[in-house]
């Protein structure tokens, strides 16, 4: 770590290492330094507006085809099935590092009037003097998706290994990149992004979790299952939270959609994810999980109807 280094400035460096491997390792250094009071400041006001890459630094030795072409994963009643399946959430939780870093990165402040006014310009500068001040996110802000962060290096760490233990690797199977795809549309939008990432796609793995971890103790694979069901569920249940939680506080700061409790809230919530995410919100929902995350029936079902449009 360089001296008197931001956390934006280390979240590039995060998402500048190509190795899955070195990146988890490097963003639980990061997060234990930042959450330790290493890391002192989130940016520097003054610094230079920071370049964001539009996609991390990748390894190339997964073979990445379109999702409409990704075999079926199975049920995990064989090995095949079982290294399928792992390797498919082993890939995810490597985006998902980036892609908790990259929120880092890319919001450590926001301008509260372009907020109000619904404006989106490109230059940070040129916003600040058409249209307020720059207002920081709160450290808590930082606090919470360093966390994420953090999980999600150890989930992939820990779904890579026990993909070993399974007999295969990362990079053994094809994967695709939907997940990256989202994160680049929503990339000037941190209402988009908390609402996408966080409260669909997050949740989405909320809804289907259980139904994986029945599969493989059906399959006779109880470590696998354990793993889902202790470690990693929970603590994407607290992924989805920070988003609906951000999401909330946005909006408590915005003329558009009033107090973090009001129907306005839910209404901008529809309001984003139709305008960002494609086709329905697809049921059953785990109403318990979501409902632990902090948000209700009223936010996702009605994104759940047949005759959904953009």
């Amino acid at each position: 770590m360089n001296d008197g280094e931001t956390l934006v400035e280390a979240a590039l460096r995060v998402l500048n290492t190509a190795d899955p491997v070195e990146k988890a390792k490097l963003g639980d250094e990061i997060a234990n330094n930042w959450l330790q009071g290493v890391i002192a400041n989130p940016y520097h006001p003054s610094q230079p507006d920071i370049i964001v890459p539009d996609r991390p630094a990748r390894l190339s030795n997964v073979k990445l085809v379109s999702p409409s072409l990704m075999p079926k994963l199975g049920k995990a009643g064989s090995l095949q099935s079982r290294q399928a399946i792992v390797h498919s959430l082993v890939h995810t939780e490597s985006w998902a590092i980036d892609l908790s870093w990259d929120t880092i990165a890319h919001w450590s402040f926001f301008i509260l009037l372009i907020l109000r006014a619904k404006i989106r310009l490109n230059l940070k500068q040129d916003i600040i003097a058409r249209f307020g001040k720059q207002e920081s996110m709160p450290r808590e802000f930082f606090n919470d998706f360093v966390r994420v962060a953090q999980d999600e290096g150890r989930h992939f760490s820990l779904l890579a290994a026990r993909l070993e233990e399974l007999g295969s690797f990362y990079g053994a199977l094809p994967a695709h990149d939907g997940l990256w795809d989202s994160a680049v549309a929503t990339s000037k939008d941190l209402f988009a992004r908390l609402a996408v990432e966080h409260c669909v796609h997050e949740a989405r793995g909320l809804d289907v979790l259980p139904t994986t971890i029945s599969r493989f103790r059906n399959g006779g694979d109880n470590q696998t299952a354990d793993l889902l069901e202790k470690v990693i569920y929970p603590e994407e249940i607290t992924h989805c939270a920070a988003g609906v939680k951000w999401f909330k506080y946005l909006c408590s700061r915005s003329s558009s959609c009033g107090d973090e409790e009001s129907n306005e809230v839910i209404h901008k919530f529809h309001e984003i994810v139709r305008q960002y995410f494609r086709g329905p919100l697809k049921p059953p929902f785990n109403e318990a999980a979501r409902k632990a995350a902090g948000f209700g029936p009223q936010w996702y079902e009605p994104l759940a109807v047949k005759d959904f449009t953009q």
